[in-house]
């Protein structure tokens, strides 16, 4: 029972929650959160779109280029094409380190590894090519050994020995080397498990490594797009914590004191190196902020050694040892869109430690960027379905675009970076689906109003008023139409035989009316109203309609043919059930003329209707079908267009209540088939002869004409018995009465 009730509570909870809040915007919240978790997750696709839009802001504002002590003795090609093919022996790196000592450098670093010994030691040369004599293998070998020679280079002065791991960063965490440790200190947890590690250590020969002042490691790891943005101040090796190279060079520069590594909870938080605080990110990298490459940085290591660098080039400066030709493939991809010398973005990493100019990604950096996109995209689907649509999309855009420039803005003056891509990406998809939604329910809406509409108006004019709003509007124009009444005789007495059942008789009214309206719609008809019983449709507006007299007149045959067939259904129900049957019968009047037709009414509420004097002729020969005893009633414009195609018999020349001009009436009686008949041939050559005669007053001659024709026309219509009593009635009285001197055969209808 308990979980009956739970049950249904949160049955009437999501019931709520679906009407109250939209299902639109229950899928755009929910998609919303699911985009904020990938966020989270962060994978490659929103890091490469992120990095690309940082990558943008340096392209647009690179750093400026200022005088830094630091340089680049760098091994280009004119060194190589000069001093000789690479690798060069290891005297020239000793004398190349002393030079750089004596020009004023504070420190060497070295991008370079001297993995193994060197093939042109001469002790090496010796050993290598047995051919020579003794005599010069042995005075080779008492040459000193090109390793220690620079060895006792590197002894001499301060020098950095690069190291590098021939595997990528973050690989397996099983220590494979014994990596001597650096002194520093940590200042808070254990940053192992957030540091990058390289358990693999490709390391300098030792004698070189013995006597060198600082070790730092310049593997550099590149982002999953190949670029190169972010540099390591602090590495795990085989288990122990080492610097980058640019940073161990100042270290070493700067007194060679201990580093420390500064973390919270979150990861590294910083390294204190230089008797200063580097921040950097939870894995201790940071990223630079770079100059397009800037040619004052470097010496080409062939003007140190053959002394043509200028004087006090070096003099105080921090200098870094790589190359720059082309055949030796250091060269990186940037932020800048440009390819860069490893060594030189060792160099900016150093120029942005001095100057403070590392670009920052702050902590709050990721929880303000949920927040933001989550607020906007929740601002977005409460708002779009109340606010203009318009106003929505502009002040969204607005709003984003402001956050774009506001993200720029930081990183121009602070060097702060906050992604705005994610919150843009986000806001732009939550306004497209909320539009698309809006669009797809507005739809529906709209074939809804169609459907409705629809039964009332055809589908030609609900498409016109929905595709053109500017037709909602009082007015109209003058058109030819064909105009259609319809009413249902002695509906009185229908309807009091529902007296004790009025849901009965609403049910059967709708279903008659039914009939009536696709009858009329099927055949590009519009329902101007319903008037209890009675329908006015008409044709040839608002859509063009070429045959709308004939179109008319099919769709009179099919409505009294329809309601024919819901008598013989309904004679059937009653003596099934034991009831008494009153038959439906509707008189129908057909006109052809020009009207006003278009929005009638007052700017609160109006109508699609049509006005004229047609409109009321029309009426008026609905109303005399009664006394003509025929179903359906054409004036004479819709008979001249229609008679081709239908069986129309002429009934009179009447003059209706309210008109001066008297107007041919004809009945309508067939189709095409029965038009086309011999039997209809027949009556339309009495009938002629019976207008004829009884409109010279040849009344014996009519009489004769109307005993021929009775028998043949009511086999077509049974009502026009009535039709040709009344004649017979006529004739008696104006043989008693003789008509005056003018008298034109028109009949004056007494009533509607």
């Amino acid at each position: 029972m308990q979980f009956y009730l739970k049950a249904s509570f949160l049955t009437i909870m999501l019931k709520w929650i679906y009407f109250r809040i939209g299902l639109a915007r229950l899928i755009a919240l929910g998609l919303v959160l699911f985009a904020l978790t990938v966020r989270v997750n962060d994978p490659v696709p929103v890091q490469i779109v992120r990095n690309l839009t940082f990558d943008l802001f340096q392209q647009i504002k690179p750093r400026q280029p200022q005088a830094f002590p630091v340089a680049i003795i760098d091994v280009d090609d004119p060194s190589i094409t000069e001093i000789g093919q690479w690798p060069w022996p290891r005297t020239r790196f000793a004398e190349l380190v002393d030079k750089s000592m004596q020009a004023g450098a504070v420190a060497v670093a070295f991008d370079i590894v001297f993995a193994e010994r060197d093939r042109l030691s001469p002790g090496q040369i010796a050993q290598d090519n047995s051919e020579l004599g003794l005599a010069i293998r042995e005075s080779l070998r008492a040459l000193p050994n090109n390793d220690a020679l620079l060895a006792e280079a590197f002894g001499r002065g301060r020098v950095v020995v690069g190291q590098t791991s021939i595997r990528s960063a973050n690989g397996s965490s099983t220590d494979t080397v014994s990596v001597a440790q650096v002194p520093h200190a940590i200042l808070g947890p254990d940053p192992a498990p957030f540091i990058l590690k390289f358990p693999d250590l490709v390391e300098n020969l030792p004698d070189l490594e013995a006597t060198a002042a600082g070790r730092g490691v310049f593997s550099v790891r590149p982002d999953p797009d190949g670029v190169y943005r972010r540099a390591p101040v602090v590495v795990s090796v085989g288990g122990q914590l080492r610097l980058g190279l640019a940073p161990e060079l100042l270290r070493v520069a700067t007194g060679g004191q201990p580093f420390a590594v500064r973390t919270n909870q979150a990861g590294v938080d910083g390294v204190v190196l230089a008797g200063q605080l580097v921040q950097t990110a939870g894995d201790g990298t940071v990223r630079p902020y770079l100059t397009r490459p800037n040619k004052a940085r470097f010496v080409s290591a062939a003007d140190l050694l053959n002394d043509r660098m200028p004087q006090g080039r070096l003099n105080g400066h921090l200098v870094l040892v790589g190359t720059s030709a082309i055949g030796l493939e250091d060269y990186r991809a940037t932020p800048l869109g440009l390819q860069m010398p490893g060594v030189e973005i060792h160099a900016q990493l150093l120029e942005n430690i001095m100057s403070d100019t590392l670009l920052k990604r702050p902590n709050f950096a990721i929880g303000t960027e949920l927040v933001a996109a989550f607020a906007i995209c929740l601002l977005i689907i409460i708002l779009t379905p109340i606010m203009n649509a318009k106003f929505l999309i502009g002040s969204t855009l607005l709003f984003l675009t402001t956050l774009g420039v506001g993200s720029y803005v930081l990183f121009e003056q602070n060097l702060v970076l906050v992604d705005p891509s994610f919150t843009i990406a986000c806001g732009l998809a939550t306004i497209m689906f909320m539009s698309a939604a809006n669009y797809l329910r507005e739809e529906q809406r709209r074939r809804q109003i169609r459907t409705a509409f629809g039964q009332y108006v055809s589908k030609d004019l609900v498409n016109a008023l929905s595709d053109n709003s500017a037709n909602l509007r009082l007015g109209g124009e003058t058109r030819d139409l064909t105009l259609l009444f319809s009413d249902v005789r002695g509906f009185t007495a229908i309807a009091e035989g529902f007296r004790e059942n009025p849901e009965g008789l609403t049910t059967l009214m709708n279903r008659f009316l039914n009939l009536l309206s696709n009858a009329i719609l099927e055949r590009g008809g519009t329902i101007d109203k319903f008037m209890g019983d009675a329908v006015m449709a008409f044709w040839n507006a608002p859509m063009d309609h070429d045959s709308h007299q004939i179109a008319a007149c099919a769709a009179a045959l099919r409505m009294k043919r329809d309601v024919d067939d819901l008598n013989t259904a309904r004679a059937a129900e009653a003596e099934e059930h034991g009831e008494t049957h009153m038959p439906i019968n509707i008189g129908i009047g057909i006109n052809t003329g020009t009207c006003l037709v278009g929005n009638m009414g007052s700017d609160m509420r109006f109508d699609y209707t049509a006005m004229g004097d047609p409109v009321n002729l029309a009426s008026r020969l609905e109303g005399q079908s009664r006394f003509y005893g025929t179903s359906i009633i054409v004036g004479n414009a819709t008979r001249t267009e229609a008679e081709a195609e239908f069986a129309l018999l002429e009934l009179d020349l009447i003059r209706v209540k309210g008109k001066v001009q008297p107007e041919r009436i004809f009945a309508l009686l067939g189709d095409a088939q029965v038009r086309s008949g011999s039997a209809f041939a027949e009556v339309m050559q009495i009938n002629e002869t019976m207008h004829t005669a009884y409109r010279s007053q040849n009344w014996d001659a009519a009489e004769a004409a109307l005993d021929q024709l009775e028998p043949l026309a009511t086999w077509l219509d049974p009502l026009l018995s009535q039709h040709f009593d009344r004649y017979r009635e006529r004739i008696d009285d104006l043989r008693q009465n003789e008509p005056p001197q003018d008298w034109d055969g028109v009949f004056d209808a007494t009533s509607k």
